[in-house]
């Protein structure tokens, strides 16, 4: 897979172990994104955990992961996250939503200190490099791989990631909220004529109202963005809890009704890019 992405959580909030949660699975927010042979995730939900387990599999010793805040269903996994436990492993942590108030290392430190976990961050023993940017920089991860940036409307702040490799991209914007009637620009000019673009669907068109503050949009916003920029595939993510197989059966049929280009994400869902 020259440049491909895996799900390993798609589920928004809270992780749902059920028997109800199945075809699309029950973690929370992880993407694994291959470009070449090396290998970039996407938060560290719950289903960082099982990416972990598999990825040591491999011949890789080096991961970068990108957060794009640090609310517990996108940074609850990482410290189950086994590859940063061993010494010959390099795991970069980049984000930029903190910066310069706060660092990602001091919060991931205190998520890892007690009495919230018995085992601290320097129980760590490979190479972690964990790095603050700002919102709306962009960087090269390595000669061949940009990553561009852009600000999310959610409390607390959050970042989308838009990654380059060889004239293709796919972006990741999660957790955003939509003013109704206005297309969000820092979201258009991140995706504009991206191949892939994962948006955050977690509520439906009758939810939205009686959650507006709460930092989340729908998959009809995420089209009308998508289809504005001129993006070729739209996936449906970070689902809400309450939304079951049968329920998220309904939605995506929904979805692909009004534009034959959307999917929603199941865990262990592999898109080449």
């Amino acid at each position: 897979m020259a440049f491909a992405i895996k799900f390993w959580g798609v589920r928004g909030s809270i992780a749902v172990p059920s028997s109800k949660h199945i075809r699309y699975g029950g973690n929370t927010s992880c993407v694994q994104v291959f470009v070449g042979d090396r290998q970039f995730i996407l938060d560290a939900g719950t289903g960082i955990r099982n990416l972990g387990r598999e990825v040591l599999k491999t011949g890789t010793r080096r991961v970068d992961l990108l957060l794009s805040h640090t609310h517990w269903d996108h940074i609850t996994g990482f410290p189950f996250f086994v590859p940063a436990y061993k010494r010959d492993w390099t795991v970069r942590i980049l984000a930029g939503h903190l910066y310069p108030h706060s660092s990602i290392k001091d919060v991931l430190s205190t998520q890892m200190d007690h009495p919230m976990f018995p085992v601290p961050l320097e129980a760590m023993r490979s190479d972690l490099v964990i790095e603050d940017f700002q919102s709306g920089d962009s960087f090269q991860l390595y000669d061949d791989v940009k990553v561009r940036t852009g600000p999310l409307n959610h409390p607390n702040r959050a970042v989308g990631y838009r990654i380059e490799h060889a004239g293709k991209s796919v972006c990741y914007v999660t957790d955003t909220e939509h003013v109704p009637g206005q297309l969000d620009q820092n979201i258009l000019a991140l995706v504009e004529g991206a191949d892939v673009v994962m948006y955050d669907s977690t509520y439906t068109e009758e939810e939205f109202p009686s959650k507006i503050g709460w930092g989340h949009s729908t998959w009809n916003e995420g089209v009308k963005l998508c289809r504005e920029a001129g993006v070729k595939k739209f996936i449906l993510f970070h689902h809400e809890p309450d939304h079951d197989d049968a329920f998220m059966d309904k939605l995506e049929a929904e979805a692909k009704a009004a534009w034959d280009v959307c999917t929603a994400a199941r865990e262990g869902m592999v898109v080449e890019i």
